[in-house]
């Protein structure tokens, strides 16, 4: 028989029991904080109707969204229809007869073609968290992956600043329960949208956006050079990369904006909401709120204050981001809800944990004791004791078969199980039972009774 070459898809991966043991942990712990601030669980598909994500995201986004080929396709009477349009899906194009659905890019426009579609029924603000794959075909790239996991919070129905104030205590709260002290940097769309009316109009906007977004991946000259060939003059560059100079205090900051830009009713207004959010941040928090005119968030849809995090000390990408969406939508019929909302990346978050060695030892999780097999009526008494220790939370298993000693010890040592628990025909006798701490080899003679009030933890 050939050999298989087995692989993953590139830019996915599998878990083991550990992994998901953690990732399990990072979930609670941000699922924890959503309900502890009012948030309600929603699901969506993991595919949409490939119309309600095109044109969504940016240029770029549109890019890396996967897209699902129709069924039917192997039909020959089909051949001569679709010959012409899977040359348009190699230049790029979209045709309904080759593809009208695709996977989910992220967890927001989803989201806003749900409340399009309910929003007669829904009670506002309406707020509602979601954690679930989204896929993207990106390079992958350390903490960068094809599928990955988000979780999102967002509120709809309400313009009050409050809403920025609380999601951004949320990332404080999750950051600072999973020991993270993480940076969470603000910006504004105004004042990006500002930027461009000082660089010749709004239609400079998605141009300036776009390019600003790629400014850590490929530096400040790289940016220049994307932007002279969007079309814009060297004056309006000049003042593009002054406006990416800014240093300083988040306070200095906001006043060297207001030198560059002051007379802009857009950058007045997103500097004031901006100020206001940082005097409403947790005091004491061991997270940063940033002012970062850098930011950029590429994506079209963002109105307002816009969030991105950072891990300090850790070469990776953003672990978190958002921000407001005055309009989302209006893009499916239903103008007028304005929303706000803010992602968890949680494959990245996970890298940092482990980097930093922060994941308590409580995840590891598993079974604490292991019941030794050494023969059919001992057996019979162990998987007895086994399901009383079971009924008190106490996690277990007994070894499959009847087989020697230290095969038996091998098997917990390799699963990493703490207790080995021994019953012969001497203990069955006796009634006296051999618990075994593997790590320190000590060990014990207990009754049945002794057994079931053993603190294995």
């Amino acid at each position: 028989m050939a050999k298989v070459n087995v692989t993953l898809p590139q830019g996915t991966r599998d878990f083991d029991a550990a992994t998901v043991r953690k990732r399990s942990y990072i979930m609670n712990t941000i699922r924890d904080v959503f309900e502890l601030y009012g948030f309600e669980p929603l699901e969506t598909p993991a595919m949409e109707q490939l119309s309600t994500l095109m044109g969504k995201y940016g240029e770029e986004g549109d890019k890396l969204i996967f897209k699902i080929l129709n069924n039917g396709l192997e039909r020959p009477e089909k051949h001569e229809q679709t010959r012409t349009a899977f040359e348009e899906v190699l230049q790029g194009k979209n045709t309904a007869l080759i593809t009208e659905r695709a996977l989910k890019y992220d967890l927001t426009i989803p989201f806003a073609r749900y409340v399009a579609m309910n929003h007669q029924q829904l009670t506002l603000p309406f707020r509602r968290y979601q954690m679930q794959p989204v896929w993207r075909a990106d390079r992958p790239q350390k903490g960068r992956y094809r599928e990955f996991y988000q979780c999102d919070a967002d509120i709809v129905g309400s313009r009050s600043l409050y809403n920025e104030a609380e999601l951004a205590a949320i990332y404080a709260t999750v950051f600072e329960r999973l020991g993270i002290p993480a940076d969470i940097r603000v910006n504004s769309r105004k004042i990006l949208a500002a930027l461009a009316e000082s660089c010749g109009g709004a239609n400079q906007l998605t141009a300036i956006t776009t390019a600003i977004d790629k400014l850590d991946k490929i530096g400040a000259e790289k940016v220049k050079e994307e932007l002279e060939q969007r079309g814009l003059n060297a004056g309006q560059i000049a003042a593009i990369e002054r406006y990416l100079l800014i240093e300083g205090s988040n306070e200095e900051k906001l006043r060297a904006l207001q030198g560059l830009l002051g007379e802009e009713p857009a950058a007045v207004e997103g500097a004031r909401e901006i100020t206001w959010l940082l005097h409403h941040f947790p005091a004491g928090s061991r997270c940063t709120l940033t002012v970062d005119f850098t930011l950029a968030r590429g994506l079209n849809y963002y109105t307002g204050i816009i969030f991105e995090v950072k891990a300090p000390g850790i070469q990776m990408g953003s672990i978190g981001g958002g921000g407001r969406y005055d309009d989302l939508t209006g893009l499916f019929g239903v103008p007028g809800i304005p929303g706000i909302g803010i992602s968890f990346g949680v494959d990245r978050i996970y890298d940092v944990l482990e980097a930093q060695q922060l994941f308590p030892a409580t995840v590891q999780g598993g079974p604490r004791v292991l019941f030794f097999n050494l023969g059919a009526e001992e057996s019979q008494t162990a998987f007895r004791l086994l399901q009383q220790l079971r009924s008190k939370g106490i996690a277990g298993e007994l070894y499959h078969e009847p087989q020697k000693m230290d095969k038996q010890f091998r098997y917990a040592e390799k699963k990493g199980i703490p207790y080995a628990i021994i019953i012969g025909s001497r203990e069955l006798e006796q009634e006296q039972y051999v618990v075994r701490h593997l790590p320190t080899g000590q060990q014990q003679l207990l009754g049945a009774a002794e057994i079931l009030s053993f603190g294995f933890f």
